[in-house]
């Protein structure tokens, strides 16, 4: 059977898993209503976190197919499955058009030889500029240097949710079979007769893990027969070779996994046995036979320090707790999450390595909901030194805001060192894209939705390092400190609520040193969130005003990420978010500036 291999690239929200989804359903291998997104976080925030397999069976062809992230913080995860697959679905959207993860990954294709087939989707919206997309998509090949074959793209007319595509616009569509019949003619078989007959070459490209197989490799087959039961040898790119046996061998079909005795050249398999096996090693027949080129990782931006859980609620909520168990947590997270590096070598805290704050509250909100409590610092971006010059992370910023909020949004980030590069009016909507560094969207994001109203869009992507460019200016708001311990009171609330934002409601259980709120005037203030109303038996005017609460700003986790200072950790557990300082008691923190002084 012919092997077609595909990936689905795109950014955020254009549509990749609901065109995966409708190429399951058309070809009879996916129900009404299953979707790829099966995990519960990417359920419930609508994104794509981790990339997947799947494949379809079409006039006798099979298609394997990669669902990619289209967040920016999850890229690694597309960089890997670019080099196993021979042509990728490029989605993009007929309203937004190209956007910052549309270049990043299109860049990357493009850099590997591939030729896209592009795919408008989303032609049915009331505000679809399908024409303008079309143009602005070939503008962004020019841009990234394609060559001329690929810049000779074949173009497909979609809408997922109903899963139709047409040739052209003015056709009648009634399902995908336009844009199936497309892959079959434009991507090129996976294998060939001649790679059937090479010696054994696997490449991983991805990592599951079973709790019975262990760790468990997803790579492509490039030459020969792989069988179950077979003795391999595993080569890094450095050319140290160890040896190793498969257990058991899974091709894709669908959503599941199914077990098969053997696969051959150009199918995308799943291999346990390897349980030291790692993304961009080469799984080969012998010990002679060259590895295949590494596949390079983008390195990670920020990091921060995840300790033990040391409030006086910590072992309230979770069923982790220990420093073991935390640190067994992060080695089973680094077996797969590529994108992530962790530093172990301290006894207290393990310093982690990610490539934003979103790919970090990915991993606590996974933690939490599995039982974990831990407390985290203050994110940090990593700066580097190069030639004696200091370098530090820089990300493009894509904005789409109205017209009359352009001015507040330019003008707070040119204060954080941002340089604006294009400007461009559209339809009532202003599109703008700035190049910042990292340190100054560190907090911005909630700045950003308060100042819009909810209204704009702000996408980011790394663009790598530059000069670090110094002190950034930012409008610092103080901690409101908890005082004591004990319930929250209404009445007390009330009288606070004044000074700035509240995170916390009446009856909230607090402790000494809980930050439960924020004030505007910059400075530190330790309350007592728990004082009751003096009662008397006389009754006096005003003893009896109503009280008005204005509802709590919640700690999410990226809202934590984002307020915490420099002197705070984030507590998280299975059902709270809470905010506090590394020094619990006023005594404690005065000790601590004093020695910081010294």
């Amino acid at each position: 059977m012919e092997i077609r291999n595909i990936a689905i690239i795109a950014h955020v929200d254009h549509g990749k898993t609901t065109l995966t989804d409708a190429l399951m359903r058309q070809t009879g291998m996916a129900d009404e209503g299953v979707s790829m997104d099966s995990n519960a976080l990417e359920k419930e925030r609508g994104i794509t976190i981790y990339s997947k397999n799947t494949s379809v069976f079409y006039q006798g062809t099979k298609i394997n197919i990669v669902d990619t992230p289209g967040h920016a913080d999850f890229g690694s995860e597309v960089e890997r499955v670019l080099r196993s697959i021979d042509s990728v679905l490029l989605v993009v959207d007929a309203q937004e058009g190209p956007m910052p993860q549309t270049k990043f990954v299109l860049k990357k294709s493009l850099e590997l030889g591939l030729k896209p087939i592009v795919v408008i989707n989303k032609i049915d919206k009331p505000a679809a500029r399908v024409e303008f997309v079309h143009e602005s998509v070939f503008e962004l090949f020019l841009d990234l240097g394609a060559n001329d074959e690929q810049l000779n793209f074949t173009t497909i007319y979609a809408i997922a949710r109903e899963g139709v595509a047409k040739l052209k616009m003015e056709d009648e569509a009634k399902d995908l079979s336009p844009l199936l019949d497309m892959i079959l003619k434009e991507v090129r078989p996976a294998s060939s007769e001649e790679a059937l007959r090479k010696p054994l070459l696997v490449q991983p490209f991805n990592l599951a893990y079973d709790n019975f197989l262990g760790r468990l490799a997803i790579g492509r087959i490039y030459d020969g027969v792989i069988k179950t039961g077979d003795n391999v040898y595993v080569k890094k790119p450095s050319g140290e070779i160890r040896s190793g046996k498969i257990t058991k061998l899974y091709t894709f079909q669908g959503l599941q996994k199914k077990e098969v005795p053997e696969a051959s050249a150009g199918d995308i398999v799943m291999i346990a046995g390897l349980s030291d096996i790692y993304i961009g090693e080469t799984i080969c027949a012998a010990d002679s036979q060259a590895p295949l080129p590494a596949i390079n990782i983008d390195e990670p931006t920020i990091s921060l320090n995840f300790l033990v859980n040391s409030s006086p609620f910590a072992g309230r909520d979770g069923k982790f707790v220990t420093n073991r168990q935390l640190k067994e947590r992060l080695e089973k997270e680094i077996e797969v999450n590529v994108g992530l590096k962790i530093d172990f070598s301290s006894a207290d805290h393990y310093k982690v390595y990610g490539r934003g704050e979103l790919h970090i509250a990915i991993l606590l909100e996974n933690m939490r909901r599995e039982g974990y409590e831990t407390q985290v610092s203050q994110p940090h971006v990593i700066i580097k030194e190069e030639n004696g010059q200091k370098l530090e992370p820089f990300e493009e910023v894509t904005i789409d805001i109205p017209n009359e909020m352009a001015g507040a949004v330019i003008e707070k980030l040119s204060k954080r060192k941002g340089t604006m590069v294009e400007m461009k009016p559209e339809h009532g909507h202003t599109r703008i894209i700035f190049e910042i560094p990292t340190r100054g969207l560190l907090g911005y994001r909630g700045e950003f939705t308060v100042d819009t109203r909810g209204e704009g869009i702000l996408c980011t992507r790394v663009i790598g390092f530059r000069p670090h460019v110094g002190e950034i200016e930012r409008h610092e708001v103080g901690s409101m400190v908890s005082m004591a311990t004990g319930k929250a009171l209404a009445f007390s609330l009330w009288n606070l609520q004044d000074r700035g934002v509240l995170y916390i409601g009446p009856n909230t259980d607090v402790y000494e040193g809980m930050v439960i709120g924020n004030v505007s005037k910059g400075n530190e203030l330790a309350v007592n969130p728990i004082k009751g109303k003096q009662l008397t038996n006389v009754r006096a005017s005003g003893s009896d005003e109503a009280i008005h609460l204005t509802p709590p700003t919640e700690l999410s986790l990226e809202r934590g990420l984002e307020v915490m200072k420099e002197d705070e950790y984030l507590e998280i557990t299975p059902n709270n978010i809470r905010l506090r300082k590394q020094y619990l008691t006023e005594v404690e923190r005065v000790r601590a500036k004093r020695a910081e002084q010294k």
